[in-house]
């Protein structure tokens, strides 16, 4: 075997090697936040493709956009030099840096993340580089001052994108998504092996994804109650012991509404079962409405309603209760329809379900107790 052959063999073991641990990583959970980003720290990596940024988008086909989902590498140089050095004192692999207890922290304080979730991409052709990925299915790369004129948009300038490339993810022969990639802070030229590289990893990452979400949405099926839609008793109390053991190990807090309809009973004996599903179905949407995409809605049971939110104090919890309150009181649909509402918190008033619903129980007993239509602690 000559020189050159044998230096290409070698290559092409070690980026399928790569591949491979890169794939039995995705392997490990179903989660989508987690695959995502298993993904992005997998181009990021130095044991991976080694990329300074990379930044998600998914499909929304409903609304005819991408969505930024993640966006994963240092906000600085500064940054980027205290990351590099880290790993390197630590001989961090990618096993290392994609372990689950610590990666939502980092996430929370990125600013490239923040950025990067508040971004919508129509998917028309004049929308920029990311949205033709989509439409065209094909990578492209973005390293000339041609190309960076042509290319340059309000998504670009606001993610600082100069020298990047964009490969799409692909689930049976579907987009789904794109990848973008750049060296912004070492400022290492993007090759033909690299794009290579990333397109044949999208392939993988896309299928990840898409398991992902065949996966949750049978959870979803599964674990939803028939008539609103919302979580059932059932797996509320599973989501609920999650919530306790992940905001335990933040050393954060939560706080639990428990919700009643007021005077419901009466209502559906005289106005029929019929009439009564109208009201709950009406009510959870209410709840989906005003609530905040973090919250955890459940029915409970009959007609009693469960709330999960997360990093809530019980001073903001109040407020967030007397919203969903008055909702129901002005909502021109439910006239004369109100409700009851009970709020206990973790970790000051309970640190095991049992407590956390019992005080949250009491708080609601006393709302009903003292002239209904209010929210009690």
């Amino acid at each position: 075997m000559t020189k050159d052959y044998k230096e290409e063999y070698l290559r092409a073991q070690a980026e399928l090697e790569m591949l491979h641990e890169i794939g039995n990583a995705m392997r490990t959970t179903l989660n989508l936040e987690e695959i995502l980003y298993i993904i992005l720290t997998a181009v990021t990596s130095h044991a991976g493709l080694s990329f300074n940024r990379a930044i998600l988008f998914l499909v929304n086909e409903k609304e005819g956009r991408l969505e930024g989902k993640m966006g994963i590498g240092p906000d600085s140089g500064e940054d980027a030099n205290a990351i590099w050095s880290h790993i390197e004192r630590h001989k961090m692999g990618l096993e290392d840096l994609i372990e689950t207890g610590s990666q939502f922290k980092h996430l929370d304080q990125s600013k490239l993340n923040k950025i990067v979730k508040s971004i919508k991409i129509p998917i028309r052709e004049d929308s920029g580089i990311i949205a033709l990925t989509t439409m065209e299915g094909m990578p492209f790369i973005i390293n000339t001052e041609e190309k960076k004129q042509k290319m340059r948009n309000e998504i670009s300038q606001l993610l600082n994108l100069e020298d990047f490339v964009t490969v799409p993810l692909k689930a049976k022969d579907k987009v789904i998504g794109v990848i973008a990639a750049d060296n912004r802070f070492n400022r290492k030229p993007i090759t033909n092996d690299d794009i290579r590289m990333l397109t044949m990893f999208a392939n993988q990452a896309g299928l990840a994804i898409e398991n992902s979400r065949l996966y949750e949405r049978t959870v979803v099926l599964s674990n939803s109650d028939s008539l609103t839609g919302l979580w059932h008793h059932g797996y509320f109390q599973y989501l609920l012991g999650e919530e306790i053991k992940k905001t335990a190990r933040e050393k954060q807090s939560f706080t639990m509404l428990m919700i009643d309809i007021d005077n419901f009973k009466h209502f559906n004996d005289t106005n029929g079962h019929q009439s009564g599903d109208a009201i709950l179905r009406r009510i959870s949407t209410i709840f989906n409405d005003v609530s905040r995409k973090i919250d955890i809605i459940a029915r409970y049971g009959g007609e009693e309603f469960a709330i999960i939110l997360p990093y809530t104090k019980k001073e903001e919890a109040l407020v967030l209760a007397e919203r969903l309150r008055k909702s129901v009181e002005e909502n021109q649909e439910i006239k004369d329809m109100t409700i009851s509402i009970g709020a206990a918190s973790f970790p000051e008033d309970g640190q095991d379900k049992e407590t956390l619903i019992s005080k949250a129980d009491r708080a609601l007993y006393e709302a009903k107790r003292t002239g209904k239509n209010k929210v009690c602690t």
